[in-house]
């Protein structure tokens, strides 16, 4: 009967939260926003922009500049020194450490300018407007020194770089990099040395790096590494904050409307209690399988599924829970102690802030998930269940014993707050008047 009473008042509440305008549209709007920029994100990003074609003058005192320029400034050329940068940030899978624009091949003549050529004179050029396929791009002026060191100097000269007012950035990485090439390339033939050698020499092939755990092998993605803990202790926080402020509310809006009295008519105070709960808890967890969903849909659509452990998503739910049982009975008692919501702001900051203070230090703990402090706070409710499930997303997780060890203590936590709860809940549901301080929630504890 007991049972029935508690499913009762549970399915009350979650029905009451899901069916409010303001929760489908929190629920479904952002989600879906979500869920279309990681469906269009990549088609997006890969879809290149408009060619670029146009002109680089160049005023090269040395003579030989200017042909390993227009050899490096060729589309084969660029799309070569591209991939060669796409192969050297490649994942583990073999794609892209970070997706970006795809930029479009543009497409750069190189000419001439007389090197005696007073320098304004090509600045001048810069400022003619040319054809659409002969737009002046850029000019770019070496120096004496730039291929061969001139006296007891052993450093090299360089070159100054005039770009046009209507040069976009993309363009002029494209002339930076291909004269890094040509200025290479040329010295290295004036010293009597093979550019071709010198450039398969360099080229070192990135290799599969494979994390080696307790449990076994993974493919390791350093970069995504470091955003999952954070992700994980964000999509808890949101989800007990959320769960919290409406229990605090709901409980605050039917004591002060004396709605609370007719309730406890028909159920006992901790029959209402477990119903409130339980029904909020089945609002978080749909609330975070919906952002879970959206979260494998991200992996799916960036090809990065085989970066993640599917165990890691088993503990996001059961240290939800975990944290979830601790705040929102503490926010639950808050609720019932209070006759407004104003009242109840000197209480939940403490509580407000031991949520914060964990997430807060999720970056260092996910850096450093075997350190002394991380694996302290692994042990210390209320703040291990973001502790250890930030240490479960890092690169190296912990061994199961901690996890398990972390789990005993999180329930021993949430036994506590649930008990310090049920009793506050019991005498502050009928009590009227000034808002109660820390101390008296700990009397009414004692007394109940």
């Amino acid at each position: 009967m007991m049972t029935q009473r508690i499913s009762m008042i549970a399915g009350r509440e979650f029905t009451a939260t899901v069916s409010s305008k303001g929760f489908l549209v929190g629920l479904l709007l952002v989600p879906a926003i979500l869920g279309l920029s990681f469906v269009l994100g990549p088609r997006v990003f890969n879809s290149r922009g408009p060619n670029i074609v146009g002109q680089v003058a160049v005023s090269d005192s040395t003579g030989s500049v200017t042909s390993e320029l227009r050899a490096a400034l060729t589309p084969e050329a660029i799309t070569a020194r591209r991939a060669r940068a796409l192969k050297n940030s490649a994942t583990p899978g073999g794609q892209p450490d970070i997706q970006g624009p795809s930029p479009a091949i543009p497409s750069i003549s190189v000419i001439d300018r007389p090197p005696a050529e007073p320098l304004q004179t090509g600045k001048d050029w810069l400022l003619q407007h040319a054809a659409a396929s002969q737009r002046h791009l850029a000019l770019v002026v070496v120096h004496p020194d730039a291929v061969v060191r001139q006296g007891t100097n052993s450093e090299y000269g360089s070159y100054d770089l005039y770009v046009s007012s209507r040069l976009d950035g993309g363009t002029e990485a494209v002339i930076f990099d291909g004269m890094q090439q040509a200025l290479r390339s040329a010295r290295l033939k004036a010293d009597g040395i093979d550019p071709a050698a010198v450039q398969t020499s360099m080229i070192v092939v990135k290799p599969i790096s494979i994390t080696v755990g307790a449990t076994g092998e993974r493919l390791t993605q350093r970069g995504f590494a470091r955003l999952l803990p954070v992700f994980c202790g964000v999509l808890v926080l949101v989800g007990v904050i959320t769960g919290g402020q409406m229990l605090m509310v709901s409980t605050v809006e039917e004591k002060s409307s004396r709605v609370v009295e007719v309730l406890l008519a028909a159920v006992s105070p901790l029959e209402l209690m477990w119903g409130k709960l339980l029904g909020q808890l089945g609002v978080g967890l749909l609330m975070l399988a919906v952002y879970l969903g959206l979260g494998l849909l991200a992996l799916v659509q960036y090809s990065m599924m085989g970066m993640i452990d599917p165990m890691l998503l088993v503990y996001v739910v059961v240290f939800y829970f975990l944290a979830y049982l601790v705040y929102s009975a503490l926010m639950l008692a808050i609720g019932a102690a209070v006759s407004r919501t104003a009242d109840a702001q000197s209480l939940v900051g403490p509580v407000m802030l031991s949520m914060i203070i964990p997430n807060a230090l999720v970056p260092m703990i996910g850096q450093a998930p075997n350190s002394v402090l991380s694996v302290l706070i692994s042990f210390i409710p209320p703040f291990n269940s973001i502790a250890m499930l930030a240490r479960l997303a890092s690169g190296t997780p912990p061994p199961l014993w901690q996890v398990f060890g972390s789990i005993v203590a999180g329930l021993a936590g949430a036994c506590i707050a649930v008990w310090f709860a049920s009793k506050v809940f019991k005498i502050g549901l009928l009590i009227h008047g000034r808002p109660p301080n820390v101390s008296t929630l700990l009397r009414w504890a004692r007394m109940a």
